[in-house]
């Protein structure tokens, strides 16, 4: 599965949460996790040290086993699939091209929201993200016509197995309601 085409709902993936738990114990990798040293162009880094990343090799064949098409919706970009894809097994995916990118901020419509429902162009998807809030629920039911997942996933833990049967579910469900 996880392949291109419109006969399975986009799966949009961000990196930094989901795939690397960022916000966990510093000094305490979460199991089944490697470690990488990683330098994407994109990234700002005032003390030109390399940035840590936290994979755990076997969700590239978890997520590629899912009904989805697989695009990253991380500000990794394109660069996802030099970084972070090989990594994990994963083929080239498309990518959201943001026009703009800006912190979140508490309380308020994350700035990836608006750019992912025109990305999806009315077809379902599943947005997988560790800054998912109400606010991006509410504008997604009110502008997006299809259906839609925000799925939540905590960046000190990252995916794990319920996340992926959320997952698995959620594109059941869909299956059947357009069977």
């Amino acid at each position: 599965m996880g392949i291109e085409g419109d006969r399975h709902p986009l799966l949009l993936l961000d990196v930094d949460g989901p795939l690397n738990p960022y916000a966990a114990a510093p000094q305490r990798r979460p199991a089944g996790y490697s470690t990488h040293r990683m330098r994407p162009t994109g990234w700002e880094n005032p003390w030109d040290k390399p940035l840590r990343v936290w994979l755990d090799h076997d969700h590239g064949a978890d997520l590629l086993a899912l009904p989805y098409e697989l695009v990253w919706a991380t500000t990794w970009k394109s660069e996802a699939n030099d970084w972070i894809g090989p990594h994990l097994g994963l083929p080239t995916l498309p990518f959201v091209d943001w026009p703009v990118m800006t912190p979140q901020q508490n309380g308020r419509l994350h700035w990836k929201t608006r750019s992912l429902v025109a990305y999806a162009k009315g077809r379902p998807f599943a947005w997988v993200d560790d800054e998912l809030g109400p606010e991006d629920r509410e504008w997604v039911r009110k502008n997006h016509d299809a259906p839609a997942l925000l799925h939540r996933v905590d960046p000190r833990l990252g995916l794990l197995p319920d996340d992926f049967g959320a997952l698995a579910k959620w594109a059941a469900d869909q299956e059947q309601v357009t069977a």
